[in-house]
């Protein structure tokens, strides 16, 4: 095995420091038998130079190097895919919530369903202090019967939302103060005007007859600009025709 040589006349503890620092990177290679890579002799200790053997010096092969560019922060899950789910969801509820208006407006327009037709509707409009009554009798039966129904196709779903949460809006402001649980209450306007509110924003899923269009492709703008419609109308029916 090589020891240090004592002789050095170099500022380093080490003799064979400035032989390899002029040398570059790589290996030292003792003279304790191993043979130098590619060669075929065992590298010895030259006692006359004091220093090893230059054909013992064997640079760092490349294939050592690691390469591999690896980010520790990448994220190798696999990305979520499309799912039916939504669609799905969506669908349940425009069906659910566009039919029960379309039930609600043939009541209003044709008194179907032991409904109260056109003129029993201004009646009632008429007790609650609406003036016009026949009028607004007249948009909210067909606001309920076409909004249920575009609702349930899925088309022009963000005008359809907003004029149904527009209707119970002022259902609401009648009868807030029968309070929260029926009879009199406002439980089931709330429930209806809630899910207008999520089909408004949410949008009709790709199961409807709006698929790819702007308003489908852009649902938060749509939903903002619609509920601004939706709120100019029910003010204006409350605060204006009462």
């Amino acid at each position: 095995m090589a020891t240090h040589d004592k002789g050095s006349t170099s500022s380093s503890a080490f003799s064979d420091d400035s032989f390899y620092s002029s040398s570059g990177g790589g290996v030292h290679h003792f003279d304790d038998g191993t043979i130098r890579a590619g060669g075929d002799a065992a590298q010895t200790y030259d006692s006359s130079t004091k220093a090893f053997d230059n054909s013992g010096y064997t640079p760092l092969d490349v294939s050592t190097v690691d390469d591999r560019d690896d980010d520790l922060f990448d994220d190798d899950r696999k990305k979520f895919g499309w799912t039916a789910g939504p669609d799905i969801g969506l669908l349940g509820l425009r069906a659910v919530l566009g039919g029960i208006f379309v039930l609600h407006g043939l009541q209003k327009v044709f008194g179907l369903f032991g409904g109260p037709g056109i003129n029993g509707f201004a009646q009632s409009l008429e007790k609650m202090g609406y003036r016009e009554s026949v009028v607004l009798a007249w948009v909210t039966g067909i606001t309920e019967l076409a909004g249920g129904g575009l609702l349930v196709l899925g088309l022009f779903t963000p005008l359809a939302a907003a004029g149904l949460l527009a209707v119970m809006a002022n259902v609401i402001a009648l009868q807030y103060k029968g309070g929260f649980f029926g009879p009199n209450g406002v439980e089931l306007e709330l429930a209806l005007a809630g899910m207008a509110f999520a089909a408004l924003f949410a949008g009709p899923g790709r199961a409807a007859l709006d698929y790819n269009r702007s308003w489908f492709r852009h649902p938060l703008a749509a939903g903002f600009i619609a509920l601004v419609i939706g709120i100019g109308g029910a003010s204006v029916t409350y605060f204006v025709f009462r």
